[in-house]
């Protein structure tokens, strides 16, 4: 369930909807919908890119960055039906990291360790829910 889906339920519930009506209409469980609710301040707070599902805790502003503008990237090379690999996204990911580092001095120490590890990668693409991505070639 996308983070722009979990804030949509949590407007229809302050609109009135009831907790029931939403799993109904969702089909999910009660106790999901009431999990959603609970963590509301911070879905609501939460500034991603589109399609992504887990909200991570601790993540520098940069790197919340980073990933915004890959997944812009990688939307603009898979139009035309570009195939892209796991190496290809991981450089571009350094890329855009140290150009965003280079344009705001200051960052926190978090920011100069992004290193865009295979582990990263594999969190990227649950995170943001894409697939069709070639792991080697």
């Amino acid at each position: 369930m996308t983070i722009e889906l979990k804030k949509e339920l949590i407007a229809k519930f302050e609109s009135g909807t009831c907790i029931s009506d939403l799993a109904t209409q969702y089909g999910m469980a009660k106790s999901t919908i009431l999990s959603i609710l609970n963590n509301e301040d911070i879905i609501k707070e939460a500034n991603v890119a589109k399609g992504v599902t887990v909200l991570a805790v601790n993540r520098s502003p940069v790197i919340e960055q980073v990933e915004k503008l890959l997944l812009v990237w990688i939307n603009e090379k898979q139009l035309p039906g570009d195939s892209i690999s796991e190496t290809i996204i991981c450089e571009k990911a350094k890329l855009l990291h140290d150009d965003l580092k280079r344009d705001s001095p200051g960052t926190s120490v978090q920011s100069d360790e992004f290193k865009a590890s295979r582990g990263w990668f594999d969190r990227f693409k649950k995170r943001s829910g894409i697939h069709s991505v070639v792991r080697h070639g």
